[in-house]
């Protein structure tokens, strides 16, 4: 087993106060050439948006963009057409390929929004691009990891262009959950959004992250109420 270990302070920070983001690799003006990517995990970042602020159309292309609201509420419009509002318990995934543009605003005037917005890399270059967004169901990941991405469009979840798997798991203190790896030369990268848990030997608190490769299963255990984020991607680069 090979870990790497990414505690919450370690990340990136950028502050233009109607936006904070903190940076797990590195993006924009942060730069950290010991971490730029895990396998195919490109981009992790923790956003925070002021009311009535957000991002302008932008282009993207050959990426898999999927965004996982915590807090308020993300309004997204891009060039297929798309308009919705996500909320926590949903997910939002676009296929950039051939390319794409989209906004995302705050869709409160007075009340942040803080959410995850992830790239991975995908294993298709210029693929139609593609929206979705899903509901999710919260009991569905109460001391169990709850599917919410694959690379299949008729499993759990929503699907991406790559042989990744995302999980939730909200798991109580205390609580033991083992997590099965769906290809054993794949990686993990666990992100801690809330509480305290127990991994490959390391205590991770709120916002810390691990990597952990040359593995088939890895056990966690929970200290407090904890919630957290597993995403299993292939670690060719």
């Amino acid at each position: 087993m090979k870990i790497v270990l990414h505690k919450a302070h370690t990340r990136g920070h950028a502050d233009h106060g109607w936006l904070k983001s903190f940076h797990t690799f590195s993006f924009g003006s942060y730069f950290n050439a010991e971490r730029i990517q895990f396998g195919a995990l490109r981009v992790l970042n923790d956003d925070y948006v002021a009311g009535g602020q957000g991002f302008g159309m932008h282009p993207h292309h050959d990426m898999e963009i999927i965004s996982i609201p915590l807090e308020g509420e993300l309004v997204h419009q891009d060039s297929m057409g798309n308009r919705g509002t996500i909320r926590p318990n949903e997910i939002q995934v676009m296929s950039a390929g051939t390319g794409v543009h989209h906004s995302e605003f705050n869709g409160s005037a007075d009340h942040a929004v803080r959410f995850l917005q992830i790239w991975i890399l995908p294993n298709e270059q210029q693929v139609t691009p593609r929206y979705d967004q899903i509901v999710l169901e919260p009991e569905d990941r109460k001391n169990k990891f709850q599917q919410v991405v694959s690379p299949d469009p008729d499993d759990d979840g929503t699907w991406i262009h790559q042989q990744a798997w995302f999980h939730l798991a909200d798991m109580e203190g205390g609580v033991s959950v083992d997590y099965e790896l769906k290809d054993s030369t794949n990686g993990i990268y666990v992100f801690v959004l809330e509480g305290s848990v127990s991994v490959a030997g390391e205590i991770l608190e709120r916002r810390d992250a691990i990597g952990i490769t040359d593995v088939t299963t890895a056990n966690f255990q929970a200290k407090t109420a904890t919630s957290l984020l597993l995403i299993e991607v292939p670690m060719e680069k």
